[in-house]
């Protein structure tokens, strides 16, 4: 596997791996940018598009895995202040006041799920944010109840993967929602 930044020359890459549907019900990646409503409104094309405007606008708001040449997975990083709907979370409120980056999604091709896949692109997520100079990164993944899990409720991320990736657990405020993280003195 391979790991790359997602620029606007990747894009193609984006679109083939997230399909028609952008991943899951015309998200695009934009849940967790926009508030619940602004999201309803613009689901499918309009988020591609804002998605789209994202990306060329840079920095990459996060990085796509590959198998050959074959994009396989994405994961969204980006600084938590850009989420606007983290906003108004009881359950992922900010742990504390330093700035830290937020994985906020994981989208995998079918083939490739439960390979390992998710832990190694957060491994390369990590390291494309403190590349732009980020000192924490945060995820915020489920702790499934039944294993496996159903792939729907997967998005933000398994957290046995955030532990393979070196993350560790920083506050619970919900019994299945972990807050991890991983800081740039325990990922170098």
């Amino acid at each position: 596997m391979t790991f790359h930044p997602l620029t606007p020359e990747r894009w193609g890459d984006l679109e083939k791996l997230f399909g028609e549907r952008g991943a899951c019900g015309g998200c695009w990646c934009m849940s967790w940018r926009l508030t619940r409503a602004q999201f309803e409104k613009q689901k499918g094309l309009p988020n591609k598009a804002a998605f789209k405007a994202l990306v060329a606008a840079g920095p990459a708001p996060g990085v796509l895995a590959y198998s050959g040449a074959e994009p396989i997975g994405w994961c969204a990083v980006a600084p938590r202040e850009v989420h606007e709907r983290m906003e108004n979370s009881r359950i992922l409120a900010p742990v504390d006041e330093q700035p830290v980056w937020s994985v906020t999604c994981f989208f995998v091709a079918r083939p490739f799920r439960r390979a390992g896949v998710s832990a190694q692109l957060l491994k390369a997520a990590v390291a494309h944010a403190m590349k732009l100079g980020a000192k924490i990164v945060e995820g915020y993944p489920v702790e499934p109840r039944k294993d496996p899990m159903p792939d729907v409720f997967a998005w933000t991320g398994i957290s046995s993967a955030f532990r393979k990736a070196g993350f560790k657990e920083v506050a619970r405020r919900a019994a299945t929602r972990p807050i991890m993280r991983v800081s740039k003195t325990r990922s170098s």
